[in-house]
């Protein structure tokens, strides 16, 4: 393996069933109009969305994090209910990876005096077996980040 692509999602804001769809086990799975209202009705905080601001401290966050860390980042897309990081493999595992990642820009939300709860739990892993996909993956991640802001 020569990297990944990870995404997470903002509290509240892309639940299972949603009309986009949404990925459950690493498989893309079609809307599910009473499971989404069930998944809705059972949140505990207001979904949280990202503004601009946001977007700036929490992209930042990942990059010192990732600098921190030793991991090189090829794309990042932070959007106003999601995010998406590309990154090279490292000897730490994807779980402790993101945990290092959604922690550094939670604290640095905090800081900027978001409360709340700001992401879901888990996330989706794509991993890239060779430079082609990497490739892939980063295109994908910088003409999401360009559509998204």
């Amino acid at each position: 393996m020569v990297g990944y692509m990870i995404t997470w999602t903002t509290y509240g804001t892309w639940l299972q069933g949603d009309k986009r769809g949404y990925v459950k086990d690493g498989n893309i799975i079609e809307d599910n109009e009473g499971l989404h209202k069930a998944n809705a009705a059972r949140l505990k905080n207001p979904p949280t969305k990202l503004n601009g601001e946001h977007r700036n401290i929490v992209h930042q966050a990942i990059v010192r994090k990732g600098e921190e860390i030793g991991q090189k980042t090829y794309a990042i897309a932070v959007c106003s209910n999601h995010v998406h990081i590309v990154a090279d493999h490292t000897s730490d595992s994807i779980e402790q990876v993101v945990s290092y990642y959604k922690n550094a820009a939670r604290l640095a939300l905090r800081g900027s005096g978001l409360v709340g709860r700001i992401w879901t739990k888990g996330f989706d892993k794509r991993f890239c077996f060779d430079g082609e996909e990497l490739e892939s993956k980063i295109r994908y991640v910088e003409n999401h980040a360009d559509r998204n802001g």
